[in-house]
């Protein structure tokens, strides 16, 4: 994208206070637009907003709960105060952990289809409320995976099952609002350089050799590599990619 390629747009991040969450909203800032910065906690938000600042970019920072539908609907008015419009939404906020079927507690089963599919489900719904209300031209990006829809890892049933849903809920809602001007789709990066890509126990060099084993490209993803994904999905450049699913995992899928 080119320098300033978002200047005047109003963006909206979740889990913007670390991981992918955290790069994207700096990244797109750093094109030019105006940022909120979504999570559970205001003290990581406001770190990731004063790397923003310190690029000469702008944020507001809200703290909200995307489980809740009362608090996504709250975020929205908040996200909306003072700008005619939301232009870019980046559903990034998810949890991940690893565990047999058999050793899994049902809350813990529960607590991550909650976060990463009815939260997502959450955030897309007043979103594309807020979207058609304005008159479309909008975008919005959800944060899925390669593990669920594209393939599965023994441990992740939990995971890859809320991010499989991630991918249809995708695909559903672009074919439902596209003719409102609202584009949608989703990255699905694999493993990216961020500490949900280490298992318990694990020092750099142990999680670098267990990648090595199983991707194609023998590495881990970097943060860059996954926002430049997300922020061309963004652009005008992609007018013509409607509910499609970018996965970015250096060939693990294939």
């Amino acid at each position: 994208m080119n320098a300033g390629s978002l200047n005047g747009k109003n963006a909206l991040v979740t889990g913007a206070s670390s991981g992918i969450g955290r790069q994207v909203a700096i990244a797109l800032a750093a094109e030019g637009a105006r940022v909120v910065l979504v999570g559970r906690r205001i003290a990581e938000l406001q770190q990731t907003g004063a790397e923003i600042e310190r690029k000469g970019g702008s944020y507001l920072a809200v703290e909200a709960d995307i489980t809740n539908e009362a608090s996504v609907r709250a975020l929205l008015e908040q996200a909306l105060a003072g700008r005619d419009r939301l232009d870019i939404a980046i559903n990034g906020a998810g949890i991940f952990r690893v565990g047999a079927i058999d050793e899994t507690e049902l809350d813990s089963f529960k607590e991550i289809l909650t976060t990463n599919t009815v939260g997502t489900w959450l955030c897309l719904k007043h979103e594309i409320l807020a979207m058609k209300r304005q008159g479309g031209n909008s975008v919005i990006v959800n944060i899925a995976s390669n593990v669920g829809y594209h393939l599965t890892r023994p441990g992740t049933s939990a995971y890859a099952a809320s991010k499989a849903a991630v991918t249809v809920l995708t695909r559903t809602a672009a074919l439902e609002v596209i003719s409102h001007g609202i584009r949608i789709n989703s990255v699905s990066p694999g493993p990216v350089d961020t500490s949900m890509s280490y298992r318990a126990g694990e020092d750099r060099a142990a999680r670098d050799a267990r990648i090595a084993a199983t991707n194609p490209s023998k590495r881990v993803a970097s943060l860059d590599e996954i926002s430049s994904a997300v922020l061309w999905l963004c652009s005008d450049g992609a007018a013509y990619t409607v509910g499609q699913d970018l996965v970015v995992d250096g060939g693990a899928s294939v």
